[in-house]
């Protein structure tokens, strides 16, 4: 008798639609790297996940090892093992409720609370005072980060949406 798969494999088209996903985060993160915390990132992996499910993690585990490539295995690369990750497991639990008004949402307060996420590992390097000071000094950065992918999703989430349910049905 034949076991079950515990998951579908993943299929060439999959694949190569990962591919895809994780070299634009890294392209466009690149490319962007002058705007502070102005990032088409978390759009990205909202789109991944909405339409290829956790799926979308082997992108997003592509992009952070790259960015660990570029700019160096620092106490920041941490953050982005389990920040980036965190993304996909909520936009995976709200699926079933996938509008881009939610997604806008979404992202804004993920941008809001980027900096928070990210001060866990200055907290336990550095203690309550470090956690705290990271904290604090980022929020005009987390401030400009919600503002931009509010306005991001709400004016790119549809059109590319609309372009990726042609190439990857759900």
């Amino acid at each position: 008798m034949k076991r079950p798969t515990p998951s579908a494999p993943i299929k060439l088209r999959e694949l190569a639609a990962l591919a895809v996903f994780a070299a634009l985060m890294i392209a466009l993160q690149v490319a962007m790297a002058q705007l502070p915390n102005i990032e088409l990132v978390s759009l990205l992996i909202i789109l991944a996940t909405v339409f290829m499910g956790p799926k979308s993690l082997l992108a997003v585990f592509a992009f952070v090892l790259v960015e660990g490539l570029i700019y160096g295995f620092h106490i920041w690369w941490i953050n982005y093992l389990y920040v980036w990750p965190l993304l996909v497991l909520i936009v995976w639990g709200l699926r079933r409720w996938s509008h881009p008004l939610l997604w806008a949402v979404v992202a804004g307060a993920f941008g809001l609370f980027f900096g928070t996420l990210c001060s866990l590992p200055y907290f336990l390097t550095g203690g309550i005072g470090a956690g705290i000071g990271y904290i604090i000094q980022g929020i005009p950065f987390d401030l400009v980060h919600c503002i931009s992918n509010i306005a991001l999703v709400l004016l790119i989430y549809h059109p590319l949406a609309k372009i990726l349910a042609k190439i990857l049905p759900r």
